[in-house]
C-alpha cells in the first residue's frame, strides 16, 4: 500500500514522463506536493524504488522510470485526461423512452492493428445522459487491447464527438492515409502526429501531419456485463 502522498508523486510523474518523456526536477516534485523542502521528496522517491514502482536510470541525471502503477489508481489518475463515463450494460436492455437521442454505430475501430475506415451505419444506441443534446456523435464497436488502460476494453462500444481538431492527449479517432482508422491518444510535435496506446505492450507510431486526420473525440462508452 501507498500513502497519499506517494500516490500523488509516483501519478505525477508519470504524468510527466508521458507528457513530455522527461522525468520532473524535485523542484517540480515539492511544488506538486505543497512540500516545503526537498527532503521530503528525496525520502518518498526512495520509498517509491524501494516498492518497486519506480527505477532511477543509471548515467542520467534525476532520471526516473516508472515500472508500475498501484492498483487502485484510476484511468482519471494515471492519465489526467479521458476518465471513460461508462453506462454498464445499456445496451442490453430494450429502450422504451420515445425521447431518447440515438447515436449510429458506424462499424468497428481498432484499439491495436489498424482496420478498415469507419464502415456504414450497423445498429443504434442511446445517448449517453451526461452529454450535451446539440453534439454530432456516433459509436464504434471496440477491437483490440491498446487501450485498456485508459479503461477501454475490447468489446467496448465508445462514444465519438464529430471534430477534426483535438488538444494534445485527448484520445481520438484518427484517420491515417484516408483508409485506416484507430483509437488512439494524439500527440502533436513539431511537425510529426504520435498516436500512443495504453498499453505498454504497443509502441508509439509516428505520422507527418499531412496522413493523419482527426475524425473525433472519445467522450463516454458503453460496456456490456
Amino acid at each position: 500500500m501507498l500513502t497519499k502522498k506517494q500516490k500523488n508523486l509516483l501519478l505525477f510523474i508519470n504524468k510527466k514522463l508521458r507528457s513530455s518523456g522527461v522525468s520532473p526536477s524535485y523542484e517540480e516534485m515539492k511544488q506538486s506536493l505543497n512540500l516545503k523542502s526537498k527532503s521530503g521528496i528525496h525520502r518518498l522517491i526512495s520509498a517509491l524504488e524501494e516498492r518497486g514502482f519506480i527505477k532511477r536510470l543509471a548515467h542520467k541525471a534525476r532520471a526516473l522510470e516508472v515500472v508500475k502503477l498501484p492498483e487502485t489508481a484510476s484511468a482519471n489518475d494515471i492519465y489526467n485526461s479521458f476518465s471513460p463515463s461508462v453506462i454498464k450494460g445499456g445496451l442490453d436492455e430494450e429502450q422504451t423512452n420515445p425521447d431518447e437521442i440515438e447515436v449510429p454505430v458506424l462499424g468497428k475501430i481498432a484499439a491495436g492493428t489498424p482496420v478498415e475506415a469507419i464502415q456504414n451505419e450497423v445498429s443504434r444506441i442511446p445517448l449517453p445522459n451526461n452529454l450535451e443534446k446539440n453534439g454530432d456523435y456516433f459509436g464504434l464497436k471496440v477491437q483490440g487491447d491498446s487501450m485498456i488502460e485508459a479503461g477501454i476494453h475490447e468489446g467496448d462500444t465508445v462514444i465519438i464527438k464529430r471534430t477534426d481538431t483535438a488538444d494534445n492527449g485527448k484520445i481520438v479517432v484518427a484517420l491515417i492515409d484516408e483508409h485506416e482508422a484507430m483509437l488512439k491518444r494524439i500527440r502533436k510535435k513539431g511537425k510529426v502526429v504520435a498516436l500512443e496506446s495504453a498499453n505498454r505492450n504497443y509502441e508509439t507510431k509516428i505520422f507527418g501531419p499531412d496522413r493523419v486526420k482527426v475524425q473525433g473525440v472519445l467522450v463516454s462508452l458503453y460496456r456490456n456485463f
